[in-house]
């Protein structure tokens, strides 16, 4: 894939697939701009990304905001465009997930989650679209979750914010086509990243039982099949063949994906001794 000279924004850049996209992007000769809260991992991934690029004028930069807060974006999507790099590509990667039992969850991790997944991803896209409408050109990728289309248990937090990303999505897609814009809406599976891993913490049995021993992606391969889905300017992006499956069997079958939760919900019940 080519992508010399375009320039990519990415938040939540730091890590997992946003890093994974940023360090390709910088391999196929984009500039790469990463926006993630951490200085001390934005310092590391800066040097991964900078390591892969394939041109000596490649650009590459981080910056420190917290896409919960719109000035902060702001500032940053305008010293990118005033540096002389407007965005022809913005990734939305920044994301949290809260999985529990919804008793266990707070009102502040409902907040938390929905301000920066789906939130950051609206001020992050207000931030920038002003510059690509300028143009009449450009592509927007939002990351949702197969947790975006299926309701899963012990996710009413992150589904609830992933869902809203899609819906949000669908409906940009249609506002900015007339634009020259393009919107694509990513649902990967467990992905192996940190996130993946911070949620496994607090896990209920219940959802372990779901998910089962479906082996997690890696970061890399969902971001291959972002870019490719960016290259097609696919508005549905499915990375892995389980995604896209169950999104349209969902579509069909919706009441067999509830029975199946359902009995594994009761399986867990049973297993710890609850009626």
């Amino acid at each position: 894939m080519n992508f010399a000279g375009k320039n990519a924004v990415i938040t939540g850049g730091s890590s997992g697939i946003g890093k994974a996209t940023a360090r390709l992007l910088a391999r196929y000769g984009a500039n790469v701009f990463i926006i993630a809260r951490g200085q001390k991992r934005l310092d590391a991934a800066l040097d991964e990304i900078a390591a892969e690029r394939n041109r000596a004028d490649q650009v590459c930069r981080a910056f420190s905001a917290d896409v919960a807060q719109y000035e902060q974006i702001k500032a940053v999507g305008d010293a990118i465009v005033e540096s002389g790099y407007p965005p022809d590509i913005l990734i939305n990667s920044a994301g949290i997930a809260r999985c529990n039992y919804f008793d266990e969850l707070t009102l502040d991790d409902f907040r938390q989650t929905m301000d920066i997944n789906f939130f950051g991803t609206v001020n992050t896209i207000k931030a920038v679209l002003p510059y690509m409408k300028e143009r009449r050109s450009g592509h927007i990728v939002n990351i949702s979750s197969m947790a975006g289309f299926l309701g899963v248990f012990g996710y009413t937090a992150y589904g609830a914010s992933k869902f809203a990303v899609r819906g949000f999505s669908d409906v940009l897609r249609c506002e900015l086509k007339p634009y020259g814009i393009h919107v694509s809406v990513v649902f990967p599976p467990d992905t192996d990243t940190p996130q993946l891993w911070a949620e496994n913490e607090t896990k209920p049995l219940e959802t372990k039982m779901i998910s089962g021993t479906v082996k997690p992606m890696s970061a890399e391969a969902v971001a291959l099949a972002i870019l490719r889905g960016v290259r097609r300017r696919r508005h549905l992006i499915f990375p892995g063949w389980e995604s896209g499956f169950y999104y349209h069997l969902h579509n069909v079958l919706g009441p067999v994906f509830t029975w199946y939760f359902d009995a594994a919900v009761a399986r867990a019940r049973r297993q710890r001794g609850e009626s």
